[in-house]
């Protein structure tokens, strides 16, 4: 009886410590376990851009990323495959605080260009694909209000509507939170008329070095049929890498941690 009692009580205080949860801490807590486990990290990609009518496309690169300060963070895309995109460098330096903007450039080596990318452009296609290029380092949340629209047994459903609705192709979208987890699920995106025209999935989920990780994702656009599969290998985390490879010098020549 004891144990049962025992077991009782310990339920009773884990519902009143998710009753208490605020939406900011849901969101802050989604954040940290999506882009932030560990120091750093390092990932293979290999991206399949599959059309309406079944037809793919593949990339294949790896992603590095490290933890700066004050939630500040870098992230560098080196691309393997196809010919065309090899040698071509990603590189993003992501600013968290209130009315600060990423900054991001691309290495475009078959033109010995570095091309920056303009803010207004953080919502379009990543090298062709359905993800864009806010979905690699991952939204400021300060740019959107939180709200909590529903708890179930296993989840939390945020709904998140930007602040300046000009910036942006979508009115709002939704995140369905895994409670233990904290990684969010599902992602719903809804355009200026409340249609939902975009979805992006976790579709799978293992614990790497003690962090719960999305291995796979997927991106579908439901205007034109067509979708984007993220399948991550070779996961990495506190490698102990160096901030100076998050730098121009590193757009021309990339370092070894994304070659071997």
């Amino acid at each position: 009886m004891k144990t049962v009692m025992t077991a009782i009580t310990a339920t009773a205080l884990a519902l009143g410590a998710y009753a208490e949860m605020g939406v900011d801490e849901i969101v802050n807590k989604a954040n940290q376990a999506s882009y932030y486990a560990g120091n750093d990290g390092r990932a293979d990609v290999e991206m399949k851009i599959i059309d309406k009518s079944g037809s793919e496309r593949t990339r294949e690169f790896t992603l590095l990323r490290m933890n700066v300060d004050d939630g500040n963070q870098k992230f560098y895309v080196y691309f393997k495959k196809p010919a065309d995109l090899y040698k071509q460098v990603f590189l993003v330096w992501k600013e968290t605080g209130e009315g600060k903007n990423d900054s991001r450039w691309m290495w475009l080596p078959a033109l010995n260009l570095k091309r920056e990318i303009a803010p207004g452009d953080k919502r379009t296609s990543f090298v062709g694909s359905d993800f864009v290029y806010e979905d690699v380092s991952g939204r400021n949340l300060n740019e959107d209000v939180h709200e909590l629209i529903e708890t179930t047994p296993t989840q939390y459903v945020i709904k998140n509507t930007p602040k300046d609705p000009g910036s942006v192709e979508f009115s709002y979208y939704t995140m369905q939170i895994d409670k233990e987890t904290f990684l969010p699920r599902r992602a719903e995106y809804y355009d200026k008329n409340g249609k939902l025209y975009r979805t992006v999935e976790a579709t799978k989920v293992e614990t790497i070095q003690g962090y719960p990780t999305v291995t796979e994702s997927v991106v579908s656009d439901l205007n034109t049929g067509g979708k984007t599969v993220n399948i991550f290998s070779n996961i990495e985390y506190d490698l102990g890498l160096k901030e100076n490879i998050f730098t121009e010098r590193f757009l021309r020549r990339p370092p070894r941690e994304v070659t071997r």
